[in-house]
């Protein structure tokens, strides 16, 4: 028997470590398979494109937004994983009449490590977790040496349009892009991902570089051109939105990532 606590400060028994997961998190689902997982996880979203061969071995139940419920019961889950700002609490009340709803909460880099750490708890993985925390901390270490002398760069981190939305404060986004020495001139409005008007957007902060990611919005290179008209001199670069959104393992890839973009736009 063992008695747990989510990010939300729930508390969780168990009699034996959970066998049959379901994650409704695209980046905790790679982390899970990361850690030696797989032939637990019975169930996924549809945006859990990572590891690329679970769309063919997994039983889809939806998005992070619209569960299927009628699905879950039948795959008789012992847990389903899920995030505070990915998933509704609608959705994390209805699932928790079928089994418990582990729910993570990552602002921070800390946040992500200490998700580690209780799935490493919750599942007996403790030594692959500690693996990767080591991973994670020694990228995050050589990339601070990589960025202490590049001079801090003011952006603003679009993830959608019509209408057009940015990424602000308390988001893990942004813990991202400071990290980075990028200071996002959105970071304190008071909602996570604010509505913004681009004709303002030098007033506002006018940004050095504005990032177009790659995810949730298809963003082309028309959207690229209207939104640098509105700024004085920003170079306008497409990112990889699963670099600076998603937490877990992925880190580790961004880290890398993040040397090769202050290269390119150097």
């Amino acid at each position: 028997m063992k008695t747990l606590v989510d990010q939300l400060g729930t508390q969780h028994t168990f009699e034996n470590a959970p066998k049959r997961i379901i994650s409704l998190v695209p980046s905790q689902t790679e982390l899970l398979f990361d850690l030696g997982l797989e032939e637990s996880i019975v169930g996924i979203t549809k945006f859990c494109v990572h590891p690329f061969h679970f769309k063919s071995t997994k039983k889809i139940i939806g998005g992070t937004k619209k569960v299927h419920f009628e699905k879950i019961p039948l795959l008789q889950p012992d847990i389903i994983i899920a995030n505070k700002e990915e998933n509704t609490i609608e959705i994390v009340e209805e699932l928790s009449k079928i089994c418990p709803v582990w729910v993570t909460d990552i602002i921070t880099l800390e946040d992500n490590l200490k998700m580690i750490t209780d799935f490493g708890n919750l599942f007996n993985k403790r030594t692959e977790a500690q693996k990767w925390i080591d991973k994670i901390n020694f990228a995050h270490h050589e990339f601070l040496t990589f960025i202490s002398d590049k001079e801090t760069q003011k952006v603003a981190y679009f993830i959608w349009a019509n209408p057009y939305m940015v990424a602000g404060g308390n988001t893990f986004i942004n813990e991202m892009l400071k990290i980075n020495k990028f200071a996002n001139i959105y970071e304190n409005r008071e909602e996570r991902y604010p509505e913004v008007i681009i004709q303002k957007m030098r007033i506002q902060g006018d940004p050095d570089v504005v990032f177009l990611s790659s995810e949730p919005f298809p963003f082309s290179d028309e959207h690229a051109f209207e939104l640098g008209r509105f700024t004085h001199h920003a170079k306008t670069v497409f990112v990889d939105g699963e670099m600076f959104s998603w937490y877990g393992s992925r880190v580790v890839k961004a880290f890398a990532y993040f040397k090769k973009l202050h290269e390119s736009i150097a």
